[in-house]
């Protein structure tokens, strides 16, 4: 009891040594604090779990910076599970606020050597078809959530044994297989296309014209109600990298278009591309909404980040193979955009590198691209105070998310290692790859 006392203390006085007591007690004792504090005081609880997590960050910067000037080989994907347990931490605050359910979504991050600092915090994970279920079973060993734009015969057997939640995208689809996972004792969901949405890259918006993912209102409004007895809840999905207000507008007009459909249900998911962990996320409106949502629904709220799970928790170590000049400086990185970072192209953007400016702020200016045969493989201009030397090591920053899991081998061209900054700050690669994993993959 005294620790909660001192607890909240902490918090009253805006000391942000509170956010860090409070994430230490157990579950009963973090509640007692919640339940003792006024709405002001909360909010000022927030912005103290939003400081430390700065701080650890920062620290976090500190270690990588570290590790790069070490012997390590590279290139090398190196993840922080310190980074990665004050992401989750965040997390479950938001989950101990309002009693929603969060899953981490694999399709951005599935490194299970690390899933050891995330399972104590979160609920399970969401898949995309019986790969990633199976390994959201073996691995993260939680609620496995399984959404598919459509299912093979084929494969529905392995992702209903994997998954305790199957989320279907058509009516034939659930017409086909929503007994079966009944009959398992599998939940029941249907993905709907919420009738809005902010995202400005096309290829990333699945509530775009034409789109094919989630069933339309009319459709919906059409068949649900026969079939409403085969399903628990919807699932919808309209964000990626956005803040709550966002989510705000996108809830409005789900519940136009399906709000008298949801009493009855279970559980309504509310989907990923939730910047939770991100410094200007609005974390009182998010855990407003749900709180707000659940009262008028009765049902359970689900959110599945992937994202938020490891924000800047890892980097991309990479080596200067080579300064070639063209006009200007190019760096020739032991590193690809196409391989290894392939949303540098696909989305595209600038990693930030650790002590670079934007081009020309500082003395010496480069080009930092990639080894294939792609005149296209370019990573990025960067500024720097001083030149730039063969065998160099840079950092590009919040690297984990969305490239180990959609790499390739490129041209012949090595996958990273795989490495892991133990909470002791200790350096542990935990893969590597070789000729084989190409070889293999070809034939």
């Amino acid at each position: 009891m005294r620790d909660v006392e001192q607890t909240i203390d902490a918090i009253r006085a805006g000391d942000v040594s509170g956010a860090s007591s409070y994430h230490a007690l157990p579950y009963s004792a973090r509640q007692a604090v919640l339940q003792s504090l006024s709405s002001g005081e909360l909010a000022s609880l927030t912005r103290l779990v939003n400081d430390s997590r700065r701080e650890v960050f920062d620290r976090g910067e500190t270690r990588f910076r570290t590790v790069a000037k070490s012997r390590i080989r590279t290139p090398v994907y190196c993840i922080d599970e310190t980074l990665i347990e004050e992401n989750m931490r965040t997390l479950r605050y938001v989950k101990d606020r309002t009693g929603c359910r969060i899953l981490h979504a694999l399709k951005a991050y599935a490194s299970f050597a690390t899933f050891g600092a995330m399972t104590p915090y979160l609920d399970g994970v969401c898949a995309s078809g019986a790969y990633e279920a199976r390994l959201g079973r073996e691995e993260f060993n939680k609620e496995v959530h399984t959404f598919g734009a459509a299912y093979k015969n084929s494969e529905i057997r392995d992702i209903l044994k994997y998954s305790d939640f199957i989320i279907f995208n058509s009516f034939h689809q659930l017409d086909s297989y929503g007994d079966a996972a009944r009959s398992l004792g599998r939940g029941v969901g249907l993905r709907v296309d919420p009738g809005h949405s902010e995202i400005e890259t096309a290829m990333y918006d699945p509530c775009a014209p034409c789109s094919r993912l989630g069933i339309i209102h009319d459709e919906f409004a059409r068949s649900f109600p026969a079939r409403s007895h085969l399903v628990d809840g919807l699932h919808f999905h309209a964000m990626c990298e956005q803040n709550s207000d966002v989510l705000e507008r996108i809830l409005e007009s789900f519940e136009r278009s399906y709000g008298p459909y949801i009493h009855g249900l279970k559980w309504v998911n509310f989907g990923g591309g939730h910047h939770i962990t991100r410094d200007d996320y609005d974390i009182e409106r998010l855990i407003g909404l749900i709180n707000d949502f659940k009262r008028r629904y009765g049902v359970e709220v689900y959110l599945e980040p992937g994202e938020a799970s490891v924000y800047h928790a890892g980097v991309l170590i990479s080596s200067v193979v080579d300064i070639v000049r063209n006009k200007m400086e190019l760096a020739i990185m032991d590193t690809s955009a196409e391989a290894h970072m392939p949303d540098v192209l696909l989305m595209p953007y600038r990693p930030h590198i650790f002590g670079s400016a934007e081009p020309f702020l500082k003395g010496r200016t480069y080009r930092f691209a990639g080894p294939s045969c792609l005149a296209g493989d370019v990573i990025g201009d960067y500024s720097f105070d001083t030149a730039l030397e063969r065998g160099d090591k840079v950092v590009f920053a919040d690297m984990a998310l969305y490239s180990i899991v959609k790499n390739t081998t490129f041209n012949g061209i090595g996958l990273p290692d795989i490495a892991v900054v133990k909470e002791d700050g200790t350096v542990k690669t935990v893969k590597r790859f070789g000729y084989r994993d190409y070889r293999n993959r070809q034939s």
